[in-house]
C-alpha cells in the first residue's frame, strides 16, 4: 500500500536573507533537497531553488559544505 505523502506549505514569502529557513531544505553536502522529498508544491519549489540560488551569490550560504572540502 501507498502511505499519504505529508504536503508542506510555507505560508509566507520566501526570503533569500532569511538562511536559518532555507538551511532546513539543503542537505549537509550543500545540495537543495528535492521536492518529492520535502513535500512542496511546484511552485513554491521553484520560489524556494531561486531565493537559496539568490543566497548563494551573495554570500549568505555557502555553495558546498566545509566538510566535501
Amino acid at each position: 500500500m501507498k502511505s499519504k505523502r505529508v504536503r508542506k506549505v510555507i505560508d509566507e514569502y520566501i526570503d533569500y536573507k532569511d538562511a536559518k529557513r532555507l538551511q532546513k531544505f539543503v542537505t549537509d553536502q550543500g545540495k537543495i533537497i528535492p521536492r518529492r522529498i520535502t513535500g512542496l508544491s511546484a511552485k513554491q519549489h521553484r520560489e524556494l531553488v531561486q531565493a537559496i540560488k539568490r543566497a548563494r551569490h551573495i554570500a549568505i550560504m555557502p555553495f558546498i559544505s566545509e566538510a566535501v572540502k
